[in-house]
């Protein structure tokens, strides 16, 4: 790891309290990062951010609240961000959940879609011009193999009509690389790249959860594949900051190599369709931070 390659770099990573994310705090801390932290949990921020400065000496580290199951805290961490920072160069959408059961988010939407997909959509385009203004820079969504189950379903994208956890996840996660392949697109010319990754199957709260229910022999079976949570987040960091994809765009990767996504994730008018309702959701120009 190469200490100073990230140093007078401004990075922001959702979910970044625990697991992959604060993996991948930690690491592009390591490099000299200044990491700005978005969690909904002011006290694991805080302790997140304090076990990352004691373990790299690096004190440019902060915590944002934000709880990505309400658009309005979204709009307030990105109003706190502005009000602090004016560059960024490396956005980290890394959070995401499975809900078991079907719930819904403060804002009436489906949780696991609204969280994985609706808020990452809101905070990426409503930052857009901080990261254009700081070019050239990189978004990095983590998205997960599960995109390859997902359909995404305009007539039932809330899971009205049939829900199970796994549906939910993988067409929120299919969500994710759409949005990505859409963001490159629209980014052209702007020296900003938007690529998305599958970490692997890690050994984190998420898997714990959306596999409540299952037999507990295949989370047994399952456990000799998986990952630690350092080993998961190579592949974000290797996005963020490796001179080896600089000026790489609209890819998919995993295990630090570039993956054909799923044919539903190549739909350019169901990546377009996509965004039109997803800016819908959030309400127009409603929450500009």
């Amino acid at each position: 790891m190469r200490p100073h390659l990230m140093e007078n770099k401004v990075v922001l990573i959702t979910g970044a309290t625990s697991g992959i994310g604060k993996e991948t705090a930690h690491s592009l801390a390591e490099m000299g990062a200044t990491v700005i932290i978005l969690g909904r949990d002011r006290a694991k921020g805080d302790r997140a951010v304090r076990d990352i400065r004691a373990a790299t000496g690096n004190l440019n580290l902060e915590f944002i609240e934000c709880d990505l199951s309400s658009l309005d805290s979204v709009g307030r961490a990105i109003a706190e961000f502005r009000d602090k920072y004016d560059r960024l160069d490396v956005l980290v959408n890394n959070a995401g959940m499975a809900s078991y059961d079907r719930k819904l988010s403060a804002d009436g939407y489906e949780l696991t879609f609204a969280v994985n997909h609706l808020a990452h959509y809101l905070l990426t385009t409503r930052i857009l011009d901080v990261l254009i203004a700081s070019a050239p820079a990189r978004i990095v969504v983590v998205s997960s193999t599960n995109h390859y189950k997902g359909h995404i379903d305009f007539d039932d994208l809330m899971g009205e009509k049939r829900y199970t956890v796994m549906r939910s996840y993988s067409q929120s996660k299919l969500a994710n690389a759409l949005f990505t392949f859409e963001l490159a697109r629209r980014l052209e010319g702007t020296e900003v790249t938007a690529n998305c990754l599958c970490p692997g199957y890690v050994r984190t709260g998420l898997q714990k959860r959306a596999l409540r229910g299952f037999p507990r022999l295949v989370d047994i079976a399952l456990g000799a594949f998986k990952k630690s949570p350092e080993r998961g987040a190579r592949t974000s960091v290797f996005l963020a900051s490796s001179p080896e994809v600089e000026g790489t765009t609209g890819m998919y990767f995993t295990g630090m190599k570039m993956r054909n996504p799923s044919q539903e994730a190549r739909d350019e008018a169901v990546a377009a369709q996509l965004w039109e309702i997803s800016e819908h959701l959030v309400g127009g120009t409603d929450r500009q931070g």
